[in-house]
This record gives C-alpha cells, structure tokens and sequence, in this order.
C-alpha cells in the first residue's frame, strides 16, 4: 500500500515520517494545486484579491459542507482551528462566576486561550478529570454530566485529543449542553478526514477543524462552523472590509453580500487565500483515491504496531480500541527523558515522531497515513527497545 501512495508525498526520504498528525503531509497534486492558486495570485493580484475574492472563498465553502454534512452557510474558512476557536472564546458574554468546563486532555494553545479570557472576564476553568483506560462511552459522559452545575456556561471539549490521541464520545455531552443552556465548543482539529463528520447531526453550537491535518490540505487551512441561532454571538478577532455596523441586527447582511458571520470572519486584511482555495483539491485526492479504505488500512497498521509495542512494554493502553483515533495512538512508554527519546530517534534512527510526558506518563504518539509501511513499524518498535531496554516478546 505504502510505496504506491507515498509516491504522491513530497516527504524526506531519508525520515521515517511518523508524525501526521502535527501539521500533516499534502500529496503532490493537491500541492500543485495550491501552487497554482498562489500563481494565479501573483500575476493579477487585484484581480485575484480585489475583484474574485469573495466567490473564490464560496467554493470551497460549499465542498466542505457536503463533506461535512452541514450547509455552507454555517462555515467560514480560516488559517487554523485556534483561530476558530479563539474568535469563540474571545466572543462569548462571560462575566466573574461563570465556568467554563472541560476535560485534563486538552490543547495546551487551547488551555491558554481560556486562561487568557479568564483573566479578561472573571470566569474560571473546572477540569474533568476522565478516567483512563477510557473503555465505555458512559465513563466519559458521565464524568462530563457530573461537572456541570448552575455556573457552568461554556462545554469546551477536543473531538479527538492531541496528547493522548482518544476519540471523545461526545455526542450525549453536547446534547445535555444544549438541554441545559450551556454553550458548546468543539475542538476539531485533528477530526476533519480522520473519523466521519456530520455537523448537523452532532449539533455543538461551535465546531473548529483543520484541513491541513487528516484531510491533506495546504498549511493554512481551517475551518469554524457555528449554528445559525448563534452566528450572531461571534465577533471577529480583526476588524476589517467585512465589518458593518448592523451586523447584529435581525437579517442584516455583511459587506460583501453574505451573512456577517461570513464576511466580518473571512476578511480580516490582506492574507494568502490559496490554503483554503484549494481544499476541493484535497477532498477530490481523497475521494479519487479511496481514502477512507486507506484510512482503515492505517489504523489495522497503528493498532498492529500499538500492541506489540506493548507487550515488550507490559504497559496498558490508554483506551479499548474503539476509542482510539483511528490513524494516531498514543503509546505508553517507560519512564524516561521523553525529549531526549525523542531527539535521539529523529538524529540516530531518521525517525519523526512526538516522545512527551503527559501528567504522570511518557507517551510515544504514533501517526500511521498512507504513505506509511510496516517496515517503518519495525524500526520504530526496534529503536524504542534500543533506547529504553525493551526485549522481545519469547515465542510461545
């Protein structure tokens, strides 16, 4: 599977490639693609930026949405999810007594940004703490449930978490977020192209993802989706074209003709639109070349390479399959000086991949994409036993 796919990654070939899930790979002709767009850009830039902006910016709008299962009215395409999620967090009315609630597996960029509108506004963090080997949906849900109290007023929650690489069972939280009143914001970042995503459906009031990760767009690529009975709630993080002064009013339009969300959001000064421009690029490779068969592919891989991991490890996972993402695990390893694990894999055995600590564990976390082969399993696995002493499994 690999060598036939990684022919269409413009990844090092002397670097085990392990590490998807940070800021991605973009295949060659969706990069061709985004090539093409900055071209078309600099040889007419009024015309591209000045003149066709605003529809250009529609397109891939309406190519997210159907993937997404929402409508492109509900979108706006940005540079990163914390931008999304930094434009929610920074628009909501919170005042001194407010909570906002979430879980000890969060962003640390994220973790920040709460902190900050804390010190601005007065509210204040409560941590779920989620009990781990993360096993049945209930443990989730109902650790979440029993957090919430009168205070609470935001539910800020990773789909799929960063650190420790689990799919959080959202659903039923966010479902009892709307029944009580509670704002819900999601984080998405590594979820787009990863597991299947029906917006709608799920109903979170705030949903920001990345393109740049599991989908294989250009860096600089994003997405915040947000209901329409709460568009309104959001203010732009700069103030540009697109602002007008009605835009709270019922029915009012942006400048450029869309909703405000749209418009006060997407235009924020002069920057390069050609990331996002060319995420129906990525979505065609994706379809073109069956990539959600492929994805199953990865994730038999990283499970694979996960268990026999830990049998020469004798440490547990940190969850039952189902609640693993599906191409990124997070490996316990032995106790150890995680960054030099992790630079030494990088400059002795060509391996990239994340080695942390995480609260009281050390962590290798493992993506496994396309372009990824079992024999890159084996050197990985073999340059952890090297490093920390780990034998092999006897035979039985």
């Amino acid at each position: 599977m690999s060598d036939n796919l990684a022919r269409h990654f413009l990844l090092r070939e002397d670097v085990t490639f392990l590490n998807h899930g940070s800021f991605g790979a973009c295949p060659r002709p969706v990069f061709e693609t985004y090539q093409a767009f900055q071209l078309e850009l600099e040889r007419e830039p009024v015309e591209f930026l000045g003149r066709r902006l605003t529809e250009n910016m529609a397109v891939p709008r309406r190519a997210l949405a159907a993937e997404l299962g929402t409508s492109a009215d509900n979108i706006v395409g940005l540079t990163n999810a914390t931008t999304g999620l930094n434009i929610v967090a920074q628009s909501l009315d919170l005042k001194p007594g407010d909570q906002i609630l979430t879980t000890d597996h969060e962003y640390s960029a994220l973790e920040k940004t709460w902190a900050y509108v804390c010190r601005k506004t007065g509210a204040e963090v409560v941590v779920v703490t989620i009990p781990l080997p993360l096993v049945e949906e209930a443990q989730f849900t109902d650790a979440i449930i029993a957090g919430m109290t009168d205070k609470t007023r935001v539910l800020f929650l990773s789909h799929i978490t960063s650190p420790t690489a689990l799919v959080f069972p959202i659903e039923r939280a966010v479902a009892e977020a709307r029944r009580r009143g509670i704002w819900s914001v999601i984080d998405g970042a590594h979820t787009p192209g990863h597991i299947r995503l029906d917006l709608d459906a799920l109903g979170a009031d705030f949903y920001s993802g990345n393109c740049h990760k599991w989908m294989m767009a250009p860096k600089g690529s994003a997405f915040l989706h947000a209901r329409p009975e709460v568009q309104g709630l959001l203010d732009p993080l700069v103030i540009s074209h697109g602002w007008t002064a009605d835009s709270k009013l019922p029915g009012a339009k942006g400048a450029f003709g869309n909703s405000p969300f749209i418009d006060e959001i997407e235009m924020q000064g002069t920057r390069d639109p050609s990331p996002w421009l060319t995420v129906p690029a990525a979505i065609k490779f994706r379809q073109e070349n069956d990539w959600w068969a492929i994805a199953d592919h990865c994730r038999a891989l990283a499970q694979d390479t996960a268990r026999r991991l830990g049998e020469r490890t004798g440490l547990a996972p940190l969850s039952a399959p189902q609640f693993c993402a599906p191409q990124m695990v997070a490996m316990p390893i032995p106790d150890c000086d995680a960054p030099a694990i992790h630079t030494t894999l990088f400059e002795r055995y060509g391996i990239e991949i994340p080695v942390f600590k995480w609260q009281d564990r050390c962590i290798a976390r493992l993506s496994v994409q396309g372009y990824n082969s079992k024999p890159q399993m084996d050197r990985l696995i073999d340059a952890l036993s090297e490093l920390l002493n780990l034998k092999a499994p006897e035979a039985a």
